[in-house]
């Protein structure tokens, strides 16, 4: 089965982050396409060749069937795959589940608009509004009453990772990125966002593709990325590396970089950068080193 994601910005299309979590964390290959938040053209028009879509995320699907909403997408990729446990396998979870996914797509208003996401950056200081403290108030009845019903312990809300958690991804972002007041449980489980592999390697990708864009600017102090902080890697100039073939995409290598005083090679820029940004994010680069 081939599908098709078109995505926005990493760095700050959150709806982008939950469709693209849906495929990374449930292991549902596919080719993604990433439109430019920083053109004049609109994502809509942008979306042209894939009409109807006009918003992000946007699936092809296999069949050439198109899904432009997020409940959409994670209800269809559940049919077409159901043994990939997008939702809790529990009756009662995957109810509870499905219910605090739609809360999520339609509700939180102030959050999204008070706090748009933005992992290239984090704040203190906030000063958020009361409607801002009331969605973080809801959100942590609703992860509360997961952990108190949940048939299944673990890290995420219902034990192990769903849907849900998919969706709430890019909440833990603003919550830790905007500094906001939370309860220890709900501390952990931003925490469990913020060093998961796939959510780090979105935001690696979102530090070196696109442009900073001063619409998400706040007027707050700037903070570290409150997240696991990466280890140090930077890019050199010259082809001489230790490998002659790039981890990702086994392309002869073109770029290099720096890591432990030691020379990696990669097909393009994109797979070195993205690599330097956060080295533990990237199995395969690790396997490399260790290897």
């Amino acid at each position: 089965m081939s599908y098709t994601l078109i995505l926005g910005d990493y760095a700050y299309s959150s709806w982008s982050l939950r469709g693209w979590l849906l495929f990374a964390k449930f292991g549902i290959k596919t080719k993604s396409v990433l439109l430019d938040f920083a053109s004049n053209t609109s994502v809509a028009d942008q979306l042209a060749a894939y009409a109807p879509a006009k918003t992000v995320p946007t699936v092809v699907m296999p069949d050439g069937a198109i899904v432009s909403e997020s409940l959409a997408i994670v209800e269809e990729l559940a049919s077409r795959h159901p043994n990939a446990g997008l939702w809790p396998s529990a009756p009662s979870d995957r109810a509870t589940a499905r219910s605090m996914t739609t809360e999520m797509h339609s509700g939180f208003a102030a959050l999204r608009g008070d706090c748009p996401m933005n992992l290239r950056i984090a704040f203190t200081d906030t000063s958020p509004s009361e409607a801002v403290l009331a969605d973080v108030a809801r959100l942590e009845t609703l992860w509360a009453h997961a952990h108190a019903t949940r048939q299944e312990d673990g890290p995420w809300l219902f034990g192990t990772y769903s849907a849900a958690d998919a969706f709430f991804a890019p909440v833990a972002a603003r919550l830790a990125g905007y500094d906001l007041p939370m309860s220890d449980l709900a501390k952990a489980y931003v925490a469990t966002h913020l060093a998961d592999r796939s959510f780090r390697q979105w935001r690696a990708m979102g530090l070196v593709q696109g442009e900073t864009l001063t619409r998400y600017a706040k007027p707050f102090d700037v903070v570290d990325w409150p997240g696991p902080r990466p280890l140090e890697a930077h890019a050199v100039s010259g082809t001489d590396a230790e490998n002659d073939r790039c981890p990702y995409s086994g392309k002869a290598v073109t770029d290099v970089l720096e890591f432990n005083g030691r020379r990696f090679g990669f097909c393009n820029p994109i797979c070195r950068d993205k690599t330097a940004a956060d080295p533990e994010a990237w199995p395969a680069f690790m396997a490399l080193v260790n290897a």
